[in-house]
């Protein structure tokens, strides 16, 4: 076992607190943050690290749900095209607008399902949505998304337009619809920036904690686990708020409180490094209708291309993982939409999959499963009030932080004065308009190349992680995209504890594919001087990194003859 870490045994020597959130995906991070800006004293654990459960494994998009429409789900996409533009303001590092465009093959299909579905509230067969039902849903999308110009409005076009802007495009869609929401480009580096503000703005009252999980509960409080160290204490907290997303039912089991709140489905998504692919998308994510109903996308993305998702029935008691058969139904989706491009097995890079945090369904078809949220009251250990979060998704946090933490202040009888509305988050403050020119101005003496790296992985705090890197001896790791003295400042300030946090998480060299040649034995390495680990800390880390790559992500356990 290692020993304790400092931020552990601070929060363990005093463990009386106002609220206890369990769950460090960006929905618990998002209540954490609005607390800790309401002066209360507040503990976050998460059992692995920040943002590496369900929120590791979206699909990279912030956006209304435009297909939410159909099922009159009018409330969430409101809020979710509201949330998006103010993402867009807030977090201009990491969310950007991205056009969408959606292939069309038929007039009128629909007409008469969409409403009966709405009507009737279930699912009935699938059937493809043709153009004047889609004209009509981003119509309406337009009037909940305008807000002074954070997107445009949507634009149609036939056959001939559309195929001229997308010649790979099958010849069977007769027109295409474009329309914007969001791009989300580092999604666990969104969510550490809201814990790290969090903290900030407590000032000494707020603790998010990475590798502490609730194990079970006395007559006092939470038992939680230090699973570094193995350290247990007992959490006193006036409220515990229960964020652990499609692992809800199993914490308040541990807890000794067992609940039958959730019933998530497994998404899956391929990573391809194929350029004619890429070319074909012509820079825009192409969202379409599967042969059985599901709105699966493919989105170029940080010179790569994402295809997903799945929608099935999983059991969070297992690991969730990309199929053969679900990378099959991917192939097929693309020949679908551009037949004359071959994909094969060989251009994938990176696979992933993760269990959405959708309420218990029953019998209903998961495609048809409700997005939103809802906020469920229980009694708590030793006295508590448990707060269980059931739903939610990426681009609605903000919101549903803000009113998880209403509820807990009413709970604690205090008001809830600081909104969250307009607050940036992280390196979105004081975003430059031109950013090539505030590179130049505020990250001397770091070359071009590196630079342009640092402002996109950490937006304005590139300029304070410049400063860190020119104080002293930095030395390449991975070229431009990683060195030393960087992964010093994770070490100290981005609460990096495993290998597999720099490579999957505070970088995007997994993702990418970017991992092969030696380069996970360097980054351990260079690792291991900056947090202090022996060689056989150095090698257990390398062979945990290695396996997790290999069974979870399909990277064959890359080494230095790779």
């Amino acid at each position: 076992m290692n020993q304790v870490r400092p931020e552990v045994a601070r929060a363990f020597a005093a463990p009386d607190y106002d609220v206890l959130i369990i769950g460090g995906g960006i929905n618990g991070l998002a209540t954490f943050r609005d607390l800790a800006l309401q002066g209360v004293r507040v503990l976050l654990v998460e059992r692995g690290d920040l943002g590496s459960g369900a929120s590791a494994a979206s699909s990279h998009m912030i956006h209304g749900g435009v297909r939410y429409l159909e099922n009159g789900e009018f409330r969430l996409v409101r809020e979710s095209v509201q949330e998006r533009n103010r993402l867009i303001r807030n977090a201009a590092h990491h969310v950007v607008p991205l056009p969408t465009t959606i292939p069309i093959t038929t007039l009128f299909s629909g007409l008469l399902t969409a409403p009966l579905r709405f009507l009737l509230h279930r699912q009935l067969k699938p059937k493809a949505r043709g153009a004047l039902l889609i004209k009509i849903g981003l119509t309406l999308y337009d009037t909940f998304s305008r807000d002074g110009g954070s997107v445009p409005r949507h634009r149609f076009h036939g056959r001939t337009r559309s195929h001229e802007q997308l010649p790979e495009l099958a010849p069977g869609f007769k027109y295409t619809a474009t329309y914007y929401d969001a791009s989300l480009r580092d999604p666990e580096r969104l969510a550490l920036d809201v814990a790290l503000d969090g903290e900030a703005a407590g000032d000494g009252r707020a603790t998010a904690l990475t590798y502490v999980e609730a194990v079970g509960s006395d007559d006092r409080g939470v038992v939680v686990r230090d699973r570094e160290s193995g350290t247990e204490q007992t959490i006193v907290a006036r409220v515990v708020i229960n964020a652990s997303g499609p692992w809800t039912d199993l914490t308040n089991e541990a807890l000794g409180e067992p609940t039958r709140l959730m019933g998530g489905t497994k998404g899956a998504h391929i990573v391809l490094d194929d350029e004619r692919l890429l070319a074909a998308t012509g820079g825009r994510e192409i969202f379409f209708e599967h042969d059985d109903g599901r709105i699966v996308l493919v989105y170029p993305f940080k010179g790569r291309v994402l295809v997903g998702t799945t929608d099935l029935e999983a059991d969070p008691r297992e690991p969730a993982l990309c199929t053969e058969e679900e990378v099959d139904y991917f192939f097929d989706l693309v020949a679908q939409v551009f037949p004359d491009v071959p994909v094969d097995r060989s251009r994938i890079v990176y696979r992933y999959a993760g269990i959405r945090p959708l309420p218990r369904h029953d019998d209903l078809a998961p495609g048809f499963v409700s997005r939103d949220y809802r906020i469920v009251d229980a009694p708590g250990p030793g006295g508590a009030t448990r707060l269980d979060l059931v739903g939610g998704k990426w681009t609605t946090f903000r919101a549903l932080g803000e009113h998880l933490a209403t509820r807990a202040l009413e709970i604690l009888g205090r008001e809830h004065p600081v909104s969250t509305e307009t607050l940036a988050i992280g390196g979105g403050r004081d975003f430059p308009v031109d950013p090539a020119a505030w590179i130049a101005s505020e990250l001397p003496g770091i070359a071009p190349a590196r630079a342009a790296v640092l402002f996109e992985r950490y937006g304005t705090v590139a300029r304070e992680v410049a400063a860190f890197l020119v104080a002293g001896d930095d030395v390449p790791v991975v070229g431009d995209r990683l060195s030393t003295r960087e992964l010093a400042w994770m070490v100290e300030r981005e609460r990096v504890v495993h290998l597999s946090d720099v490579l999957l998480r505070r970088t995007d060299l997994a993702f990418t594919g970017a991992i092969g040649g030696g380069v996970v034995e360097d980054v351990a390495a260079a690792l291991a001087d900056a947090a202090g680990w022996d060689a056989v800390r150095r090698d257990a880390e390398l062979a945990r990194t290695r396996d997790e790559l290999a069974s979870f992500h399909g990277v064959p356990a890359p080494t230095s003859a790779s």
